[in-house]
């Protein structure tokens, strides 16, 4: 699926979620985004510049962020893009309210992901960069910390 179209399935998405028609945006903006454009960005044949993009988040009430997809093969600055593997086996080496809340955040993960392998588990740069905003810890010591040997 190309980037348009995901992009296009979050607009579609947001709008939805705020019960509105595309006629609706076109009376919100003013006319300012004709419902045939909007239907252009949602199915991906038409690419939104960034300041329409802003402008449309400030229609919906979100923040900009909220219309782009995820995406895991971006990377994120100071995560690995492909990713951490971690050695299960030595997490408890982290000591204090560091460690516990790694270790809950990595059993979710688990739990999400049906592997309870418990030896090895790799995670995405996303998810470093989501558990290092919980800590206060920048991403890339955070996998030092995680990485750590003993």
């Amino acid at each position: 699926m190309e980037y348009n179209e995901k992009v296009g399935e979050r607009l579609r998405s947001i709008r939805l979620q705020r019960d509105m028609s595309l006629q609706d945006v076109h009376r919100a903006t003013e006319g300012e985004f004709k419902a045939a454009v909007l239907g252009a960005y949602e199915r991906g044949e038409r690419s939104v510049s960034l300041p329409r993009l802003h402008r449309l988040a400030a229609c919906y009430h979100v923040p900009v962020n909220q219309l782009l997809p995820e995406d895991d093969n971006i990377p994120v600055q100071g995560a690995p893009s492909q990713g951490v593997t971690i050695d299960l086996t030595r997490l408890n080496s982290i000591d204090g309210n560091l460690g516990e809340v790694i270790d809950r955040f990595l059993k979710k993960i688990q739990v999400q992901r049906q592997d309870f392998n418990g030896k090895v588990l790799t995670i995405r740069g996303t998810d470093v960069a989501m558990l290092a905003v919980l800590l206060d810890v920048g991403d890339s010591e955070l996998v030092k910390q995680i990485k750590r040997e003993n």
